[in-house]
């Protein structure tokens, strides 16, 4: 499928969207509630390609999931100590998470696994969770000679003898450990050299604290423990709002310089990505984050205005002093929404720690740089950075505001390279262009995976203009 984006006249004007539950805490949800005894009720749960791949994956291993979609629950008939290794290969489609968090669990038990994914999956590379899992007494490789990437197998069952020491930049495999520490004897330690992705392991965490389960993680994040074996009580869960998903409406009414409002906000402190608001009121965006009413409102000062006041009232992006650094290792799934705004900010933004993007369902460093320089963006990808010297299409000057000549960018047919992410983040690019103007993302079906259903969400909720193309 390929969707046209360009400006929609009846974008806004103070309308509202609520984003789907979080893809991260879901999978989670799903593998904690398969390893413990009894029923678990998961209310709001994403129905993302990702969620669904976990719900099959589970129900190899021995739970039953049930979808009561009409009422916005799943129900999950956990197996507890009854978990056992699939009779086949697991499959995990596009889902990274699924494949580092199951990867560890049924590594406790004794016996051979494969597994594998799509062709995305498959030139991911695995090697720290291979690594991970051999220095733990599994044998574990990638079924391709010369290799590191799925399909690939262990053997297990691991222990926790010693202390993992690990670099641990990519926090999904931590994560799983974590989580198969549970049916470990005794506590496992493990030692990160160079923690990344931090927020993800505290919301492990989180989950294992309401399951019970004893675990620390330092301050640092550099020393993490869980003491096991735990038998997992199911009892029910209610998934929290995805902060990754409100990247996209968020960054769409401030580029399309909108009036709306995000509901059902997530303020429990477990989601990284919330960072974004933070760093997008950095650049000057004019964003109202109600804990109490749980919303967020962007440009509320454009509430109910006419299309002319709000050119008289356009709010200029801009980096704050010469140059702004975002270090990109505790939030790297943020990257693609941030330098699209980058482009839209006055003054040069640079991103560092970026390795860890560039280890997501593609090299989004690589990604961005390239479709967005066809886009008009001045953007380079310096190996450890990533600069852009962003332009605001409009400038204040004595006459008032008008258009910014230093601004460049522009429509054009970009490839998603089926990346939701890349996907969602320049269609929303594509809002701010005129209607004679627009921008075409190919595959863009790809959203599917972590925010279903998310241009017709987008047109019905907030009014913008995707269309279907065939350009």
């Amino acid at each position: 499928m390929k969707i046209k984006a360009s400006r929609a006249s009846n974008f806004g004007n103070g309308k509202s969207i609520r984003v789907p539950g979080s893809k991260s805490h879901t999978i989670r949800a799903l593998i904690l509630a398969t390893m413990s005894e009894g029923n678990t009720k998961i209310t709001n749960p994403l129905k993302s390609a990702d969620a669904l791949s976990t719900a099959k994956a589970v129900q190899k291993i021995g739970a039953k999931v049930t979808f009561v979609d009409d009422e916005n629950y799943w129900l999950v008939e956990g197996c507890g100590n009854n978990i056992h290794l699939p009779e086949d290969e697991i499959d995990v489609g596009n889902s990274g998470s699924l494949m580092y968090f199951i990867s560890p669990v049924l590594a406790t038990l004794p016996g051979r696994c494969v597994i594998n994914g799509d062709e995305s999956i498959q030139k991911r590379p695995v090697v720290h969770l291979t690594d991970a899992l051999t220095k733990m007494g599994a044998a574990s490789f990638s079924q391709r000679e010369g290799s590191v990437c799925p399909p690939f197998e262990f053997t297990g069952p691991i222990n926790n003898d010693k202390v993992l020491v690990t670099e641990g930049k990519l926090s999904q495999y931590i994560s799983g450990i974590m989580m198969a520490s549970t049916r470990l004897n005794g506590t496992t330690k493990l030692e990160l050299t160079d923690p990344q992705e931090t927020p993800y392991l505290s919301m492990t965490k989180y989950w294992l604290d309401k399951y019970g389960v004893t675990s620390t993680i330092s301050e640092d994040y550099k020393n993490i423990s869980v003491t096991g074996p735990v038998t997992l009580k199911a009892h029910d869960v209610i998934i929290p709002s995805d902060w990754e998903a409100v990247a996209f409406p968020l960054i769409a009414a401030l580029i399309a310089n909108e009036n709306i409002v995000i509901t059902d906000i997530d303020d429990s402190g477990t989601q990284g990505d919330e960072k974004i608001v933070e760093l997008l009121q950095d650049y000057g965006a004019d964003i109202i984050w109600d804990k109490d009413a749980k919303t967020l409102e962007v440009n509320p000062q454009l509430k109910n205005k006419t299309a002319e006041e709000k050119n008289s009232l356009y709010r200029i992006l801009n980096v704050k002093g010469t140059s702004k650094k975002i270090s990109m290792a505790a939030y790297p799934d943020a990257i693609c929404a941030l330098c699209v705004i980058a482009c839209f900010a006055n003054g040069k933004t640079v991103f560092t720690d970026i390795d860890i993007c560039r280890k997501k369902e593609t090299d989004r460093i690589v990604v961005m740089t390239e479709l967005l320089k066809s886009l008009g963006a001045d953007i380079e990808d310096k190996g450890d950075t990533l600069v852009i010297n962003g332009h605001s299409p409009f400038v204040k000057t004595s006459g008032g505001i008008e258009k910014n000549p230093d601004f460049k960018m522009h429509g054009g047919t970009v490839d998603s390279y089926l990346d939701h992410r890349v996907a969602m983040s320049l269609a929303c690019y594509g809002l701010f262009l005129p209607e004679t103007d627009a921008v075409y993302v190919k595959d863009a079906e790809c959203c599917n995976v972590s925010f279903p259903g998310f241009f017709d969400t987008m047109n019905s909720s907030l009014g913008t203009n995707f269309t279907s193309a065939e350009k």
